[in-house]
């Protein structure tokens, strides 16, 4: 495996892939990985001749106030991990080398960014998209992954790649979790034990949710504060959002029909943890 820390060494890199005619799948990640992280390279390297995994945490989509510093990190232990399930390179740039001095262009997707996380999380989609359009950029992939557990992200992304016309086939993979529910994310290591012992608490209410559609609530209020007094009966916990949206334009629909999403942020403490469940009426 290949460790790339600039631009010009992962061009190099795509570009001998290219010469022999090898597709290209692109796992972009911000480190710290889980099974989640790792169930994306596997089926990047079933789909992909070559699998480029990105490691950058990426400044623009962190607000003033939120955890980049504290953001986890094992630069090695990452490396160790991508190594064990075949991916060919690791692109791990530095700040200055995606933003260098001056730089100053970023992307920008109106209309679905302004609600879920992005109302909460003000500009954080635009640093997402920018970030992303740039790697779609310099690596050239034929098709990029990501988890269904960053649902608004990954819509965001589809339609960004629709509208500007970009190169890469997003496949979206399912939420990866661990043994009592709770969706595997980078941050669940902030969790106290108090407080990972009442997580699960977000994946039952989303069961409960499904549940209740299958047995015929079509009722998108009744749906939302059933789900939220589910939440709200854990300890310690503090609600950020949770939404009943349409799929793909993320529209709240009076009555449950065609294809929608829970989706919730929830702080246990400090930590937001975020998780869905998509459903089709």
């Amino acid at each position: 495996m290949q460790v790339c820390h600039t631009i010009r060494e992962i061009g190099e890199f795509v570009q001998n892939a290219r010469a022999v005619e090898k597709t290209i799948g692109l796992v972009p990640t911000m480190g710290y990985f889980h099974a989640g992280h790792l169930s994306l390279m596997r089926e990047a390297k079933k789909m992909c001749d070559v699998v480029v995994v990105s490691l950058y945490v990426n400044p623009l989509q962190f607000g003033p106030k939120e955890d980049l510093g504290e953001y986890p990190r094992d630069f090695e232990r990452d490396c160790a991990m991508a190594r064990s399930v075949g991916v060919g390179a690791i692109f791990a740039p530095g700040n200055a080398e995606m933003y260098p001095a001056g730089y100053n262009s970023f992307v920008e997707v109106a209309g679905i960014t302004d609600k879920l996380c992005g109302l909460s999380r003000p500009g954080h989609f635009r640093g997402v998209t920018t970030v992303v359009a740039k790697l779609f950029n310099i690596v050239r992939p034929d098709q990029a992954f990501f988890g269904q557990k960053d649902a608004q992200q990954a819509i965001i992304i589809e339609k960004m790649v629709r509208d500007l016309n970009m190169g890469p086939e997003i496949v979206t993979l399912p939420i990866m979790r661990e043994a009592d529910g709770l969706a595997m994310s980078s941050r669940n290591v902030y969790l106290t034990e108090d407080q990972r012992r009442a997580a699960p608490v977000l994946y039952r209410s989303l069961c409960a949710f499904r549940e209740a559609v299958a047995g015929g609530e079509r009722d998108v209020a009744k749906l939302r504060r059933d789900i939220k007094e589910m939440i709200l009966s854990a300890p310690g916990v503090q609600i950020d959002y949770v939404e009943i949206l349409s799929v793909p334009g993320l529209e709240p629909p009076d009555t449950l029909t065609g294809k929608c999403i829970a989706a919730l942020a929830v702080r246990f403490g400090k930590t937001r943890l975020i998780d869905n469940m998509v459903v089709e009426v």
